[in-house]
């Protein structure tokens, strides 16, 4: 637990991105910050100028040195306590990208006290020193790995206590009743009552209404967070690679008449309307004595059963209704695992008579495309998004993007379904201040008013180190 026991100690490390560029930046947190950065800093303009004496949110020119030797020109911001990320006196050092650069300065700032940071430490400290709650710490990692509108939007409102404070609501209307609750049990043989059971039944009942409806926003916040997984199934010369080409409006992958062209499975990432699809070409679904294409046909199974959605790509004259429904069938027991959502879609009806297709394969359950032609590809990705996202998303909602938070809800829910199970029945106090107590813990892991250096270490340690 070193992460949580070296609070003490003065911490460094680079802030961007490893690897060379325009500039880097380095930061120093702690109580000897000031005292590391005097002693390898020297001012371009006023040699006995002392970053230590300088006014917080400064800006410093100058040179770090590594003994008599200048390493680079830099610019050195200073921030004092409590005005900083960490609530700890900062320094930030913005010096050239150099790699070597980068390393030596690192070199002569743990030479002069201070240690190098592990993953997250610096926003550990900022957790730590109430800068912000464990909620709103866990939105700057999904802030950092945000790559859409939609995951950058929704981590923005965490990081700024969005969903921590619809947390709270819910947590200090319990408090309210706990106290009262715990009242009584002081005063148990006197046989007083101070919480109106019937108030707290319609408290739990209103609390659990909430409760579930922010759980069920984790379908929605998953997606937003991490993307959406969307295979492109069918038999061979069916026309997926062409639909990924389409989609992609680029010649990604290798498009011929032979069939079982693709071997092995093709990733690429698109944005629609702020979400991230990853769609996945696989090879064509066939039995095959080649060896590579079995290999390729396994692999695209793997693919199906990982799938948020598949969509499943036919040739209508190759496959007929009776067909599509046992294969689409098939798959589906395939990915009963992940309960994916399946989309059939008939591909080439540029070739076909679109109105004779109608009949022959139900418009209500199928998609009618042409990827070669981009014909209908609008179609298609709108009725994604609908059977992925659902209808209606509103990204102001407090939407849970995390699956401990998940957990910490679920395990607040059943305390609460247990707690009014016990008022219906006529159940003692202290069995309903201990299913409150126990609600209100699970609460207070999601924000951090419970924690454990477990589960500290757990979280902060997937940081990345500068951060």
């Amino acid at each position: 637990m070193a992460i949580i026991q070296n609070q003490t100690d003065t911490i460094a490390a680079l802030a961007t991105p490893a690897g060379s560029g325009a500039i880097a930046v380095l930061r120093i947190s702690g109580k000897d910050a000031f005292t590391v950065c005097d002693k390898i800093f020297s001012s371009a303009k006023k040699k006995d100028k002392r970053i230590s004496e300088q006014k917080s949110h400064t800006l410093h020119f100058g040179f770090i040195k590594s003994g008599e030797k200048n390493i680079d020109e830099v610019l050195v911001s200073v921030f004092r306590t409590p005005h900083s990320y960490t609530g700890e006196d900062v320094i930030e050092i913005s010096c050239h990208g150099s790699t070597f650069v980068q390393q030596k300065m690192l070199e002569a700032i743990v030479a002069a006290g201070a240690r190098l940071a592990q993953p997250g430490e610096f926003t550990l400290r900022a957790f730590l020193n109430g800068k912000f709650d464990l909620a709103q710490a866990e939105a700057v990692a999904d802030l950092i790995a945000a790559n859409s509108a939609s995951s950058h939007h929704v981590a923005m409102q965490q990081m700024r206590g969005g969903f921590s404070s619809e947390i709270k609501k819910l947590r200090d209307q319990l408090i309210h009743f706990a106290s009262l609750l715990e009242l009584e049990l002081d005063f148990s043989e006197e046989d007083v009552v101070f919480a109106n059971r019937e108030e707290l039944k319609y408290l739990i009942l209103n609390l659990s209404s909430h409760i579930l409806s922010l759980i069920s926003s984790f379908r929605l916040g998953n997606v937003i967070r991490n993307g959406v997984p969307v295979a492109i199934a069918g038999k061979p010369n069916a026309g997926k690679s062409t639909l990924l080409n389409a989609l992609l409006n680029e010649e990604r992958a290798i498009v011929t008449s032979i069939a079982g062209t693709t071997r092995d499975t093709i990733e690429e990432e698109i944005n629609i309307e702020g979400i991230n699809f990853r769609f996945i070409d696989t090879a064509g679904i066939r039995s095959s004595t080649d060896i590579i294409e079995s290999i390729g046909v396994a692999k695209t199974f793997e693919k199906i059963n990982k799938a948020v959605a598949i969509i499943y790509l036919f040739d209508p004259k190759e496959t007929s209704y009776a067909e599509l429904k046992t294969i689409i069938a098939d798959l589906k027991a395939t990915s009963m695992e992940r309960k994916a959502t399946l989309l059939p879609v008939a591909n080439k009806v540029d070739q076909y008579d679109i109105e004779k297709l109608k009949r022959d394969f139900p418009p209500n359950e199928i998609i009618f495309i042409s990827a070669k032609k981009q014909i209908n590809l609008d179609q298609l990705t709108k009725r994604l998004l609908e059977l992925t996202l659902g209808d209606k998303i509103n990204l102001n909602d407090a939407i849970v993007t995390n699956a401990r938070h998940v957990e910490a809800l679920t395990k607040t829910e059943e305390v609460l379904a247990n707690a009014l199970q016990g008022l219906n029945t006529s159940i003692t106090t202290d069995f309903i201040a201990s299913d409150i107590r126990r609600a209100l813990y699970f609460l207070g892991e999601i924000t951090g008013e419970i924690t454990t250096d477990n589960l500290l270490e757990n979280i902060f340690s997937k940081f990345c180190i500068g951060k």
